[in-house]
């Protein structure tokens, strides 16, 4: 089976049963604290990806790892991956479920890339404005790349609005070149 069918159906499943259930809200927040440690984590990555550990051990670690600390449905759903042997496929299951959220309430995500820091004052406001715009909520992160020497770079889907000034030099520079070969 293809991986990303054995991710869509899993995270489908468990999204139809957080919708059901009227818990997608908590659900939201267990896959992301999954993933944050999926991510984070090799070691975590190391005990799902290892063909020597037994299942009843993987299912006895994960519940020691996130008892408490998640909805017991999730934790439940976490132990019926690893029962069916799909465990390898956590991070790609989380990630396609948080996905699933996003369209559902309407969620666009956004990177925002400057050469420096921006505040966070700022990065509401930028947020608002897109939220404004977009007529819908935005997850906006930042990051910063001391490359692009100035200005920004937003990407959103599949759009990027590049106005760094890395990037305006490098169309001046192809502009003087364009006129210099005439």
């Amino acid at each position: 089976m293809d991986l990303s069918t054995i991710n869509v159906r899993y995270a489908k499943a468990f999204f139809s049963t957080a919708k059901e259930k009227k818990l997608l809200d908590i659900f939201h927040d267990d896959i992301k604290l999954i993933y944050e440690v999926c991510t984070t984590s090799t070691d975590f990555i190391l005990l799902l990806e290892s063909p020597v550990i037994k299942v009843s051990k993987k299912e006895k670690l994960i519940t020691e790892i996130f008892k408490g600390k998640v909805h017991d449905l999730t934790l439940n759903f976490l132990i019926l991956i690893v029962k069916n042997k799909r465990e390898v496929h956590i991070p790609g299951i989380c990630r396609k479920f948080l996905d699933l959220t996003r369209q559902d309430q309407n969620i666009k995500s956004a990177i925002l890339v400057t050469a420096v820091e921006v505040p966070a004052t700022m990065m509401e406001k930028i947020s608002s404005l897109l939220a404004k715009q977009l007529n819908s909520k935005i997850e906006l992160t930042g990051k910063v790349n001391e490359n692009i020497i100035g200005g920004m770079v937003l990407r959103m889907e599949d759009i990027q609005y590049d106005a760094s000034v890395a990037t305006q030099i490098k169309k001046i520079k192809q502009k003087l070149l364009e006129s210099e070969l005439k």
